[in-house]
């Protein structure tokens, strides 16, 4: 689940990470007033920040300086409602509902810093460069070698020694180095505390009085955990999700839209990877992840349908189900009632293996339904391809 920027900053400062702080505003009369507010404590200048879940804000005209209180006015009409498209949100765009109004601040030098899995190495990943800002990903891609990298064992915990290491090798000096040891010290224990999968600020800022604050921040908690931070699961922002997706986690599906023309609907990650795999390899390309999960019963198959058709590029349907915790019969009965329910429209072939796998092919052939079966996965694939080609 990712974070909004002012989410993030609120969840590193409980670690003690200093974070440059802001308001955030819905509307524009709300920006206004934390502008005024911030101005009666002398700021004269400011930013006004577009509040999204992606990357280069400010490339995509999302990040704005402002002068004056009539310059915030001007620049949260302009940011507030419009559809912000960055190289992270596609050529669609995502519309901003937020925005948060900050001081602006004396930057001597721009700084990146992230905490992430490693997952080849089973290891977590401190990454830092003295090259932080806007560019960062030309960075990584040009001039890897300008990258810190430190490994932690998840068993363990950054060490003060790992802390410092990172801020020498990022240029960091005096009373300012011992700072950035700290907040990256910080930063790694609101990580691990967290559950996030990723944490990132860009820039980590020095600013021209010494000192060393985020400017921004990124967090994305792992789902998994969210039964463990109830605080976290209410920061859910489901404007910025797709709504596929929304949809979906309300019926417990496992659901990832994707730019395909086949359906898929199928118990057990593994086993949906494969799918896809071999559909892209018939010659079809896979529309959707979709993980019914050993429980599938006739209103999850039913509901998997009807968020599979809500795309308009899904021309043909593939299921495969293994009976392994859920028999096929069961599945065979939900397909029947589901495409009963639900106005299918388009060819259906379901690949049924496992408990009762027989018992269920039998029940899919006496519904009357215009259902394909098949028996081996190549079989199935190669029927959507047949389908896509009528």
């Amino acid at each position: 689940m990712k974070l909004h920027e002012y989410q993030a900053k609120e969840v590193l400062a409980q670690y003690g990470v200093p974070v440059q702080r802001g308001t955030v505003a819905e509307t524009v009369e709300e920006a206004v007033a934390a502008a005024e507010a911030m101005a009666a404590d002398g700021v004269g200048l400011f930013v006004v920040k577009a509040q999204i879940h992606a990357g280069g804000r400010g490339k995509g005209g999302g990040v704005k300086l402002a002068r004056s209180i009539d310059e915030v006015r001007e620049k949260a009409e302009a940011i507030l409602g419009m559809q912000l498209v960055t190289p992270q949100t596609g050529e669609e765009g995502q519309k901003v509902r937020k925005v948060l109004i900050t001081a602006a601040e004396d930057i001597a030098h721009e700084y990146y810093l992230g905490v992430l899995l490693d997952r080849a190495r089973g290891q977590n990943l401190v990454m830092a460069s003295a090259e932080g800002g806007m560019d960062i990903e030309h960075v990584a891609e040009h001039a890897p070698e300008k990258i810190v990298r430190i490994y932690v064992d998840p068993a363990g915990q950054l060490t003060t020694e790992q802390a410092r290491e990172v801020a020498d090798q990022l240029g960091f000096e005096g009373d300012s180095a011992a700072q950035a040891a700290d907040l990256i010290a910080a930063v790694y224990r609101a990580y691990e505390g967290a559950d996030a999968g990723l944490v990132e600020i860009n820039p980590l800022a020095l600013t021209e009085q010494g000192d060393v604050i985020a400017l921004d921040a990124k967090v994305t908690i792992d789902d998994n955990a969210l039964f463990r931070h109830a605080d976290l699961a209410e920061m859910r922002d489901v404007h910025e999700e797709d709504p596929l997706e929304v949809e979906a986690s309300e019926h417990n599906l496992n659901y990832v839209k994707l730019d395909g023309n086949v359906g898929c609907m199928v118990n057990g990650a593994g086993l949906a990877m494969a799918t896809m795999d071999i559909i892209k390899l018939a010659g079809g390309e896979p529309a959707n992840f979709l993980d019914v999960g050993g429980g599938a019963n006739p209103q999850t198959v039913e509901a998997g349908f009807r968020i599979i058709l809500k795309d308009p590029n899904v021309r043909a349907i593939l299921v495969n189900i293994f009976g392994g915790i859920v028999r096929c019969d069961r599945v065979a009965n939900g397909i029947v009632q589901a495409a009963r329910n639900v106005e299918i429209g388009v060819p259906l072939i379901v690949r049924l293996q496992g408990t009762n796998a027989e018992e269920g092919m039998a029940i899919l052939r006496e519904s009357g339904l215009p259902i394909e079966s098949a028996i081996q996965l190549q079989e199935a694939a190669d029927k959507v391809t047949a389908a896509l080609g009528a």
